[in-house]
């Protein structure tokens, strides 16, 4: 590891929209955490910042769908994401939010210094404007049909059915999501970063300087480069978000991605008075923890505003990890197919570690990863209950067993605990190599190999077996075991602070610094430890299946809610009134050739006789509808379809497996008869 003076790390600030899953955890807070622990560890000077990011169109949506202020939206959520990573161990220095007042003011204070050295473009284009609520609307404010599937609620920045990225000019009948109605183009002039000026910077200081990211970030960010960047604009019409400080702009803010990675400055400087010396002197290490979907934020986009401002220094690294699956399926937050850290602490009291353990294990560092109850189950019990768990209360019992809990004094070293302490050493290494590396699966299968070791070491030696025979050779060898259990105690405590915590307190140990487990004699002979307590239970197989069903219900619950197209927006009355729609009857049909959904009909409306194609083939056949009396909209214009002119739409019922049924009266009824 190259020396700095201090280390800023930083972790990805959760957007205050919702609580904490496992996908969130697994991609960035328990790696940020495994290495600031480690670094703490190790005496360096080191703070960890974190906070809400609570601005953004998503919050003002969800504050309009629930009649609250945006306010009221993130000052709830911001209470159970701090109280959830408080409660899993998550050893942030400080968890601030991006709605204070210092962030505000730190905020506007790097956008004036930019202006100021004419780093910004002012451009004015075209932007959708809703004239019954006299507001510009950002691309979350758009709806419409999807231009590549057809979806017909897809957002303008991306359809949520296929996943395509969308600009709101793509969307087919673009609306308003605030009032329904269809926007207007209205001008409107923004501020923008100019990112293709730097585009030569950028290139030397990632592609030259920094080869040694992990393949995704420097893959990612040589694609952006290669493709060549555009300016980006750092303001938005919008009410809800740091205002710009302009007079030109008082009605904008500054966009989302440009105030929310100054919340790391702003929170730093929240923490301490001496906050410059992290961010402004070329001695400190920073680096960003984050998922690979803030690769370009914080690769790209956040070292351009810290380098054109002039007095900031850079991120040395930007470990991002790929993302985390569910039981085989994306987690989606939407479908509540998820598991929500504040939920888990409930449900798995005092189980912290359990979980750290596994989505360590399972870390998707290189590429997409699956977490699934099955696994964690196994994981449990059998690398941590019959693993870790049994060697240290195998070591612990035998001891207050034979020695009444004094640790003893060893004879004389035989080659096997020779090669134990050769091979915690090279353990202790691997774990420091692999942490620095920013590869902490692979540090945790050296930091659990230790009690590995352990295991192993016991079941060779069999001490309860020659304790009546040789017993000074008994004493040699709980004291290695003792020695592993203190060791492990250390050297694990980064993954697994919880129980590393519990340990020490079995074995009375205190002030043990990291670099002291080369040494091995931790412990002193005739040191006394306490009674040994289980470090994990089993998980049975019954807590796990309410797990899956809770899944299952959640999955279930959703295809119900989705298996319906959602409700459209309110129509007025006047709107309604104006649809034409009786009663006709089906007096002739047939296919219409080349297609396989389309049948023409002739229906007799009371008034006069007329055709009609209605896509219906896939369900009835022709001969089956002849004489059916249905619901029929008789003024909708004329279309031609397949050079057949439709003078009407027939009315349909569509279930939940997408088939259609007719909409007919329950008694007959005279042809013409209008619905109301």
């Amino acid at each position: 590891m190259t020396k700095f003076k201090r280390y800023l790390v930083t972790s990805a600030l959760p957007y205050a929209n919702g609580p904490i899953h496992i996908g969130h955890l697994a991609g960035v807070y328990v790696p940020a955490d495994i290495y600031v622990r480690y670094l703490r560890l190790k005496n360096e000077d080191v703070v960890f910042i974190c906070g809400s990011d609570e601005h953004g169109v998503p919050i003002t949506l969800t504050a309009r769908k629930e009649g609250l202020t945006p306010q009221n939206v993130v000052d709830r959520y911001h209470k159970i994401i701090k109280k959830s990573f408080k409660d899993f161990g998550i050893s942030f220095d400080i968890y601030s939010r991006t709605s204070n007042k210092i962030h505000h003011e730190t905020a506007s204070e790097i956008f004036l210094n930019l202006y100021n050295k004419g780093e910004f473009i002012e451009k004015t284009s075209m932007q959708y404007y809703d004239e019954k609520e006299k507001q510009f609307l950002s691309d979350r404010y758009i709806i419409g049909t999807c231009p590549k599937c057809g979806y017909e609620y897809a957002y303008g920045d991306q359809c949520e059915k296929c996943g395509s990225a969308l600009s709101p000019s793509e969307l087919i009948n673009p609306k308003s999501a605030i009032s329904g109605n269809e926007p207007v183009l209205k001008e409107t002039k923004h501020w923008y970063l100019p990112l293709d000026k730097y585009e030569k910077e950028l290139k030397k200081w990632i592609l030259e300087e920094h080869k040694e990211w992990k393949p995704n970030v420097y893959g990612q960010c040589k694609s952006w480069l290669d493709s060549g960047l555009i300016p980006r604009a750092v303001t938005r019409d919008l009410e809800w978000g740091v205002k710009v400080p302009l007079k030109e702009a008082e009605d904008k803010v500054l966009y989302v991605w440009f105030d929310a990675p100054i919340g790391y400055i702003s929170a730093t400087k929240e923490l301490t008075p001496e906050w410059e010396k992290y961010w402004k002197d070329k001695e400190t290490k920073m680096v960003h923890f984050i998922g690979k979907d803030n690769i370009v934020f914080h690769c790209i986009i956040f070292p351009s505003i810290l380098k054109h401002e002039g007095s900031y220094i850079l991120p040395e690294n930007v470990p991002a990890n790929e993302f985390l699956n569910l039981e085989g399926n994306k987690i989606s937050t939407s479908r509540n197919w998820a598991v929500w850290l504040h939920e888990y602490l409930e449900e798995f009291k005092d189980k912290q570690d359990v979980l750290r353990y596994v989505l360590t294990a399972n870390a998707p560092e290189t590429k997409d990863n699956d977490f699934t109850w099955k696994d964690f189950q196994v994981k449990n019990n059998n690398e941590l209950v019959a693993g870790m768990g049994n060697f240290v209360n195998r070591a612990l019992v035998l001891t207050h067993n034979y020695f009444k809990g004094i640790v003893p004094e060893p004879g004389e070293d035989t080659p096997y605990e020779k090669e134990i302490r050769e091979q915690i050493i090279k353990f202790k290494n691997e774990i420091e190599k692999n942490i620095e590396n920013f590869k902490f699966r692979e540090a945790l299968k050296d930091a659990i190999n230790i009690t590995r070791l352990g295991n192993k070491y016991l079941a060779d030696t069999e001490p309860w077996r020659i304790i009546k025979t040789d017993e000074n050779r008994v004493k040699t060898i709980l004291y290695y075991s003792i020695q592993i259990c203190a060791i492990s105690s250390k050297l694990a405590e980064p993954f697994l602070p919880f129980t590393c915590k519990k340990l020490s307190e079995m074995l009375n140990l205190n002030n043990v610094a990291w670099e002291d487990t080369e040494k091995f004699d931790l412990i002193s002979a005739g040191h006394k430890i306490n009674k040994a307590e289980l470090l994990f239970e089993r998980i049975e197989d019954d807590k796990i299946e309410q797990q899956l069903q809770k899944l299952i219900k959640s999955k279930e619950e959703n295809e119900s809610a989705q298996s319906f197209q959602p409700l459209k927006n309110s129509v007025s009355y006047d709107d309604f009134s104006k649809m034409d729609i009786r009663i006709a009857t089906i007096i002739e049909a047939e296919k219409i050739p080349k297609t396989d959904k389309l049948l023409k009909l002739t229906v007799d409306t009371g008034i006069d006789k007329r055709e009609i194609v209605s896509g219906i083939a896939k369900y009835y056949k022709p001969e089956e509808i002849i004489g059916k009396q249905i619901c029929l909209l008789v003024n909708l214009e004329i279309r031609k379809l397949r050079g057949v002119e439709s003078e009407g739409m027939v009315l349909m019922a569509e279930n939940k497996d997408g088939t259609l049924i007719f909409l007919s009266p329950e008694n007959l009824s005279d042809n013409g008869a209008k619905i109301r």
